[in-house]
């Protein structure tokens, strides 16, 4: 069997690719039946020259590949038919943008598997950039913080070199006397949570930081159940929640009343309650000024997060009286950093930590029989032109109906 590293074709471009040379030659030492190939490209962050130093084959043409392994979306043009695909489709919510896309991949006869769909018995996703986009996020929020109100200059991410030079900037900076928020308890918080831990802030307690005043930066890391409750009083449950948030209410303003800067590294369910509205940040009582909005759901439970913003522009603001963008320095505005595609900043430790865990969970199950079931359940496409059972509820949104 034959995998190609394809070469990224969206706009804008994405440096990122889901093998490092080093990691694709580990794949490669631990699976010596299967065949790694690279398609050239321009873009990516290591050079084609660095494949081809550890004795890899790069093309301008992989066409002959069986599975095809990218990391953003495959224009439709470029689309191979009767292959095996591996790519963020962004089409696993109904997305309105790649219906097209979707319904490509059918017309084609392409077996797809969505990175997001890569997942455990229980749902928890195996790889992802998650833990990326909360390290650099987390990093925006305090350069946005820096530069609106005049205490130190941190550099972008895109002009750093790695990890280690990121932390060596956060080095130089002193946080003020804030209070700070992270939601959730997945990678994405976790890579927030790092960068919190680097700059020595201190964690404490949902009972303490609601009640305290503090005289030193500090955090709290609030899981789903702090921030929602059952509407009829009752003491609730994650794993419910998950299932059916439908019976809950949002219980985020006690933290709104107490946070200076908030990081939301929480995932968004279907149905779920809005952490706050747009009614919500009116209050005189709504204390958040300063948002780092990861998870960068449009119009969503995160009221201010009106768009998303870009790796060259990260910042706005959001007017909560008038409901509409200003600048991000204008006084009294919520300052918004909502940037959907935050790994791209760092492209090197993104890939090679992706790459890790592609040849941990995925690259196995193609040589023991799908033991644990991963391809099984990610496969959303068939060969056949048909939507599998898991993905069927998408039906509806292939034919136009959603």
């Amino acid at each position: 069997m034959t995998f190609a590293i394809i070469k990224e074709r969206k706009n804008p471009p994405d440096r990122r690719v889901v093998f490092s040379p080093e990691t694709l030659a580990e794949a490669r030492n631990r699976f010596p039946e299967a065949n790694f190939i690279v398609e050239s490209s321009d873009i990516r962050i290591f050079p084609d020259s660095a494949y081809e130093a550890l004795g890899f084959e790069v093309l301008d043409d992989v066409s002959h590949a069986d599975v095809m392994i990218g990391v953003k979306e495959v224009p439709i043009e470029n689309l191979i038919p009767n292959k095996k695909y591996f790519y963020f489709s962004h089409t696993i919510k109904k997305q309105p943008y790649n219906r097209k896309l979707l319904k490509a991949m059918l017309k084609h006869n392409i077996e797809m598997y969505d990175h997001e769909t890569i997942v455990k018995d229980n749902g928890a996703r195996l790889i992802g950039f998650g833990r990326y986009a909360g390290l650099v996020g987390a990093y925006n929020g305090f350069r946005a913080l820096g530069i609106r109100d005049g205490l130190f200059n941190l550099p972008k991410v895109e002009t750093l070199a790695d990890l280690n030079e990121v932390k060596a900037e956060l080095d130089k900076i002193i946080v003020p006397n804030i209070k700070i928020l992270l939601t959730g308890t997945g990678k994405v918080a976790y890579g927030a949570k790092e960068i919190l831990d680097h700059l020595g802030i201190k964690q404490v307690s949902d009972a303490l930081y609601l009640t305290t005043d503090f005289t030193e930066p500090v955090y709290v890391m609030a899981d789903v159940m702090e921030y929602n409750k059952r509407a009829d009083g009752k003491v609730g449950d994650k794993y419910a929640f998950y299932n059916d948030p439908s019976g809950y209410v949002s219980n985020f303003m006690p933290y709104a009343k107490e946070t200076d800067y908030f990081i939301a590294g929480h995932f968004y369910g279907n149905n779920a309650p809005f952490l706050f509205t747009r009614e919500d940040a009116k209050s005189s009582d709504f204390k958040i000024n300063l948002v780092a909005d990861v998870s960068c759901d449009i119009d969503g439970p995160v009221a201010s997060t009106i768009r998303p913003s870009t790796i060259a522009e990260p910042f706005y603001g959001y007017d909560p009286q008038t409901e509409q963008e200003v600048a991000f320095d204008v006084a009294d505005a919520i300052t918004v950093m909502a940037v959907d595609n935050l790994p791209c900043e760092l492209p090197k430790d993104a890939s090679e930590g992706f790459g890790e865990t592609f040849v941990e969970h995925v690259i196995p199950a193609f040589f023991d029989n799908d033991s644990h079931g991963v391809l099984e359940r990610a496969k959303m496409t068939t060969s056949d032109g048909l939507l599998t059972e898991r993905f069927s509820y998408l039906q509806d949104y292939v034919d136009g109906k959603e």
